[in-house]
């Protein structure tokens, strides 16, 4: 294909990409009651009876509705839009590379949701518990309600983000840029490293509710190890089977 007709067929797949998105976006706002009330102000809620929310600009529940109909279109059309993305770039890739297409397409879907998952069900309760509970009692807990939606979504995609190290760690093993050897020699480091980065997102100074944060953030280190070296043995093995032949 020469360079005009890439561009067409990357004009194509944003086409489409957009129309799962805007069907995941007209479904989501046919259910926009239930996951504001439900979804988005229950947690808060349930980490203290002394937390409002306070809307101050006349446009301020207007936004809130849209961005979270955005913010769960993108959630919901997620494997679509990385599908099309890949099948972008599909015909440049090795035959036994598309093969494992849909394999891929499942697990980058997977480190999302799982960290949508473990950043709505652990990380916001323990966060706004802690919240709802520090300070004074003669200071009323009234938060504005774009402060929340910011720190609510920004989690979700932050921790969404994050457990996507894994494939992170395929893509650059598969390139050549990173090895097993180099992430067992600093693994010292990395846990380190991990665990202040757990006490700095932990509200709490208690250390079995850093230890919760740590230790899925440990685990995905340890898996992206393991993937690191499937993509070596693997490089290895077909190596080997080139030079006999």
């Amino acid at each position: 294909m020469g360079f005009l007709d890439h561009l067409e067929e990357l004009r194509w797949r944003l086409i489409r990409a957009g129309i799962a998105f805007l069907v995941a976006a007209i479904a989501s706002a046919f259910y926009s009651e239930f996951l504001v009330n439900e979804v988005l102000i229950r947690p808060l809620k349930e980490s203290g009876p002394n937390i409002q929310l306070q809307n101050l600009v006349p446009y301020g529940q207007i936004s809130l509705y849209l961005q979270v109909v955005v913010f769960t279109a993108f959630v919901l059309a997620f494997p679509f839009l990385v599908w099309q993305i890949w099948q972008f770039i599909e015909p440049g890739l090795h035959e036994t590379e598309r093969a494992a297409s849909r394999f891929m397409i499942l697990f980058i879907s997977a480190c999302f949701f799982s960290g949508i998952a473990f950043g709505y069900f652990v990380f916001m309760p323990i966060s706004l518990k802690f919240f709802a509970g520090f300070g004074s009692d003669l200071i009323a807990n009234n938060i504005a309600v774009q402060d929340y939606i910011s720190f609510f979504l920004g989690t979700l995609l932050t921790t969404g983000l994050v457990f996507e190290l894994p494939f992170i760690s395929y893509v650059l093993s598969k390139i050549g840029l990173l090895t097993p050897a180099f992430m067992r020699f600093y693994r010292r480091h990395a846990v380190i490293t991990l665990l202040v980065v757990a006490a700095l997102v932990t509200p709490s100074t208690d250390m079995v509710t850093q230890m919760v944060i740590a230790v899925p953030m440990l685990l995905l280190y340890e898996f992206s190890i393991f993937i690191s070296g499937r993509v070596q043995k693997n490089r290895n093995k077909k190596l080997m089977q080139e030079s006999a032949s």
